[in-house]
């Protein structure tokens, strides 16, 4: 029996963007402000000072190695907390990994010592809740952001904030430093897969899914503050190294960099951590123009700003711009700083931040806004009741339920790029050689921020999980499955480091196999050290690939990787092609019963996948980025000719697109246009689709975008069965930022495309706003 069904979407990006202030103010309780009121009339200059302040954990005390704990020194307590009353913690303990119990020790032990002070104004703790608790011992992790992205499922992210969440409060860790709302736009970025993809819709989607998920109900024992991070133009620096320049002009930034962060501002997000790099040559972190004009009173935001790590002295040190750290720390508090990630130099920081308001360099009602919104999101938090939270009350911590989600997400995010002949799915009895530098760790699998910061440690504390060779073993058969590396990667090296194990052997090997899983990508790594000066996968993989290949077998290749490493010249060679992202724990499992067939492949690509490392188009570009010369001198049709566009994958089932109809034909700007497309399912088997609308602007006086998403849906079809998806987009979203970052709206014909379909309205008259 086949069916059809309305499923409603509001494809509507969270603010509208303007350079006018049109936003509304993030709400604020009157009871909490007159007690905030209350206690900043009874705080000294330094207890003030000292909320402003967060210091790394390894102040406070040392690692007992042979315990693997952490002890936290009463001296340095008293003089960090008593003496400087630092209101914040951060980070893990050096070379260890705490559990949650020993988690809940050190925080109860900070608490403690916040208690003997004069106004008892708890501590807050932060930690890199990357795709999970990943510095809690025990955490359930997750696909990283990259992978999340590629479900295009709104509740998978979100249902991951709330275990997330679940997970850092069984720690004691009321505060994650995530999500990441860079856009991941540029290719050679290392931080591109902490990202949820190039598209700002996509992006904001998707974050603002997640903030809901961690902090809604703010308050409950279950829930923790956000940081959204890095804002903002972190993510396309003009030469793609970590934390350097960017070019990029306001109406851009507000049109594409803004979008995510308005959206999370908008879902309640009470804390925003700044771009560590510079924006025209701008530090984020002295840009008084993004940090309160735009993010403070544009977007009304009434959390609080915290610098990212030591990015206060980078503005001495790396920057040139101030003379020394004191007068970085001036310019720094007065462009709206609240909270500086010190994290070493407290004494320097408390001292200079007071004298520099005894000078009249930084006033007094500026460190009181400041103070005023740590309290405020302390207080949301109930920390004052609650201070500390602990594992006894949080049974579900790494259970089954738990990890059945990350499965799901992860299972929902691995993408099918080539499917030749149907080589995929596979016979579970079919013989298959393994082989490649990412088949048996679980390093690669979940990427930096992993256990560690740069996740090089992953193997030492995930033995009970399967990596990709453990996970087809078990599928397949050991019988069926035969593993030779043929290349490995440097463990104790650079993560770009690897060698040749015995390629000569895994082409011995594969005489036996009717398939080869060549599982092949990148080491873990993160930030500055995760920088690369060519795309191409490693000359030794490269080789690998291609032997493989010259066996005349058929070769599945199983991307793991960040980045998209350029594959062009094995691609050819290859009957099929399977993106597993950084799935994280579950992500062989995953990948494994996708392989035999139990599971429907349904990710779709959240970034374009280039062909040519010297051709980086993203999928959002100007038609002089991809059409041929008017005049016929030269053809440029070539220019966007990526491996695999944005959007884009495939499933073993096919599914085919109908009836694309638009509510009206001319519509007002002030309106909004409703869009039906009818999804059928006509494979043989039941499948889920990413149903992705794009909107084109046909004509405007700034050269329009090619297409933009405007809006998704993640349906799911029994075989035969048909569904109507209806998206509602508000028409003003369609307008682009002009050069006086305005946005504009104009009269004209704009083209709508879901699938194969497309239809066009008109809008009757132009807006600026």
């Amino acid at each position: 029996m086949k069916s059809t069904k309305i499923l409603k979407v509001l494809a509507v990006a969270s603010l509208v963007l303007t350079g006018s202030g049109s936003y509304a103010q993030q709400q604020t309780n009157p009871a909490t402000e007159a007690k905030i009121t209350n206690l900043l009339k009874q705080m000294t200059l330094e207890e003030k000072v000292g909320q402003m302040a967060q210091v790394a954990i390894d102040q406070l005390g040392h690692t007992n190695y042979a315990t693997k704990t952490f002890e936290v020194e009463p001296a340095k307590l008293n003089e960090v907390i008593g003496k400087y009353k630092v209101g914040s913690i951060l980070n893990t303990p050096p070379s260890i990994l705490l559990g949650p119990a020993d988690w809940n020790k050190v925080v109860t032990d900070l608490n403690k010592a916040a208690q003997q002070n004069r106004l008892k104004i708890p501590v807050i703790y932060g930690l890199d809740d990357i795709h999970g608790a990943s510095y809690v011992n025990g955490y359930t992790a997750f696909p990283q952001e990259i992978g999340q992205a590629a479900t295009f499922n709104r509740q998978l992210v979100h249902d991951g904030g709330v275990i997330t969440a679940y997970e850092s409060r069984a720690a004691g860790v009321p505060w994650s430093f995530s999500p990441v709302l860079d856009l991941g736009i540029n290719s050679m970025w290392p931080r591109l897969w902490e990202t949820y993809g190039e598209d700002p819709y996509l992006c904001g989607e998707m974050g603002a899914a997640f903030v809901k998920g961690m902090q809604d109900p703010l308050g409950s024992k279950e829930k923790v503050s956000v940081s959204l991070k890095h804002y903002m133009g972190y993510s396309d620096p003009k030469y793609g190294k970590d934390r350097t320049n960017a070019w990029i002009p306001e109406n851009y930034v507000r049109e594409y960099f803004l979008p995510a962060f308005a959206a999370a501002v908008k879902a309640g997000a009470r804390n925003v951590m700044v771009n560590s790099a510079l924006i025209n040559g701008i530090p984020g972190h002295i840009n008084k123009h993004i940090l309160t004009d735009i993010l403070k009173n544009e977007l009304g935001f009434t959390g609080f700003i915290v610098t990212d790590w030591q990015d206060i002295e980078n503005i001495a040190k790396r920057d040139k711009i101030a003379k020394n750290n004191k007068e970085a720390l001036m310019l720094c508090i007065n462009a709206g700083i609240d909270m500086s990630m010190i994290p070493y130099n407290y004494k320097e920081f408390c001292n200079d931040l007071v004298a520099l308001v005894k000078e009249g360099k930084v006033s007094t009602p500026r460190i009181d806004d400041a103070v005023r919104r740590v309290l405020r999101v302390k207080y949301e938090l109930d920390l004052f009741n609650t201070p500390v939270t602990t594992i006894d009350q949080y049974p579900k911590f790494g259970s089954a339920e738990f990890s059945k989600a990350a499965y799901n997400t992860a299972a929902e995010s691995i993408t099918l790029l080539k499917n030749n002949q149907n080589i995929l799915p596979l016979s579970p009895a079919a013989r298959v050689l393994v082989t490649g530098p990412n088949a048996n760790s679980m390093r690669p699998l979940n990427g930096g921020w992993s256990y560690t910061w740069q996740g090089e440690r992953t193997d030492e504390f995930t033995q009970q999980y399967n990596t990709i060779l453990e996970a087809v073993t078990k599928k397949f058969g050991n019988n069926n499955v035969t593993f030779s590396q043929g290349v490995a990667y440097k463990m104790k090296g650079k993560y770009w480091e690897d060698s040749v194990v015995n390629i000569d052997e895994a082409v011995r090997a594969a005489a036996n196999a009717e398939y080869i899983l060549l599982c092949i990508g990148e080491n873990s790594y993160t930030e500055t050290p995760g920088n690369l000066n060519e795309l191409n996968l490693s000359d030794n993989q490269l080789a690998l690939a291609k032997a493989m290949i010259a066996t005349g077998k058929r070769v599945v290749v199983i991307l793991n990787e960040g980045r998209p490493r350029i594959i062009s010249q094995i691609e050819p060679g290859a009957q099929g092609i399977v993106h597993t992202y950084l799935p994280g724990n579950f992500g062989a499992d995953a990948l494994a019963d996708i392989l035999t067939g139990d599971v429907n492949p349904s990710g779709k690509l959240p970034i374009t996948y280039p062909r040519y490392t010297n051709s980086l188009t993203p999928y959002i570009h100007k038609h002089s980025d991809q059409t041929a010369n008017p005049q016929g001198a030269y053809d440029y049709s070539a220019d966007f000719n990526p491996q695999y566009q944005f959007g884009y994958g495939l499933s073993y089932t096919t599914f085919a697109y109908s009836n694309l109809t638009v509510d009206k034909t001319t519509v007002d700007p002030n309106g909004t246009v409703a869009i039906n497309v009818t999804v059928r399912n006509t494979g043989g088997r039941d499948g889920k689709e990413a149903v992705q609308l794009y909107i084109s602007d046909v004509l405007a006086s700034l050269s329009p975008d090619v297409k933009r998403l405007r809006g998704f849906d993640k349906v799911e079809l029994k075989a035969g069965e048909t569904k109507t998806v209806q998206f509602k987009v508000p028409v003003k979203e369609l307008a682009f930022v002009n050069t006086d970052n305005r946005h504009q709206l104009e009269q004209g014909d704009f083209k709508v495309m879901v699938g194969d379909q497309t239809s066009t309205f008109t809008v009757n008259k132009t807006v600026v706003f």
